[in-house]
């Protein structure tokens, strides 16, 4: 199946340079949302104008977190960096283009997040994207969404469905506007304790990656904290709002740097790096 990048959609829109950073997996419970939610508000917080698109009605997870964050900013009576945001309810591709198209006009950054499940509109929007963000948790069982291993040598036998899908969609990109999507696989709640599952997950993705294209980084561990703050919708970069946190919580909030800096996003990566130098030392 091909992603077409039909004439009057590609990026740049309109002249301006915002950035397009799509959160994409079509298989839930991957942290895809919490993601895409610190991304954002960690741009924010670095000074860039940042806008968010939702493109899950139903659930709703970036625009819930987003409107408990504004709810706490009121009445806590403080200013919280946060991304402009919207959801998207319309039915075809027309109203989709003109909305992103709208969000992008004034931002540096649009961040959209897609629903966990095979969508058309995440499709639309993964071949418009600059960066493709694919989180997946450290297992075989999220491995099986882009590739399939040998059950006895774990070596790559074949590449899956959507692997097959994002590869037409960078070609059919790069072709319509030559611009090359840097598409990146994120390793979310790595488990530190089973290091033989995690070296096979991490060769299977390295073997995978030279022969689709993916960049691998390492993204948020498994932490309690990071679905604690939905509800008041902070996030670990909020520093004086969260009380006193322990070796833990920093050693999370290094890990969202890190993630951050990972993205190499424009004008991002040596600031996030140089922020995150002057944390103190989670060791």
């Amino acid at each position: 199946m091909h992603i077409n990048v039909r004439k009057g959609c590609e990026i740049p829109m309109s002249g301006n340079s915002c950035h397009i950073i799509v959160f994409a997996n079509e298989k839930g419970g991957t942290g895809k949302s919490t993601t895409a939610v610190h991304t954002g508000v960690a741009l924010a917080t670095m000074g860039h104008k940042v806008a968010m698109l939702d493109l899950d009605p139903r659930q709703r997870t970036v625009t819930r977190y987003m409107e408990n964050r504004i709810e706490t900013a009121r009445r806590r009576q403080i200013d919280l960096p946060t991304p402009d945001f919207a959801v998207f309810t319309g039915s075809d591709d027309a109203e989709l283009d003109t909305q992103y198209r709208a969000l992008s006009e004034s931002s540096d950054f649009l961040i959209i997040d897609t629903p966990g499940r095979d969508d058309a509109f995440a499709k639309y929007m993964a071949a418009r994207a600059n960066t493709l963000v694919t989180p997946m948790n450290d297992s075989f069982v999220d491995f099986d969404l882009i590739g399939q291993v040998d059950a006895e040598s774990f070596k790559v036998k074949r590449l899956s469905f959507y692997s097959e899908l994002i590869f037409d969609a960078r070609k059919a990109r790069a072709k319509s506007d030559g611009v090359t999507i840097d598409w990146v696989v994120l390793r979310n709640r790595l488990q530190h304790l089973e290091a033989r599952n995690m070296r096979r997950v991490g060769e299977a993705l390295s073997e995978l990656s030279k022969r689709v294209g993916f960049r691998v980084i390492p993204g948020l561990s498994e932490r309690v904290i990071f679905r604690e703050l939905f509800p008041s919708g902070l996030t670990l970069l909020d520093k004086g709002q969260l009380g006193g946190l322990g070796f833990s919580h920093l050693a999370a909030r290094q890990e969202l740097r890190e993630m951050v800096a990972g993205l190499a996003l424009p004008a991002v990566a040596q600031q996030a790096e140089e922020e995150k130098e002057t944390e103190p030392s989670a060791a």
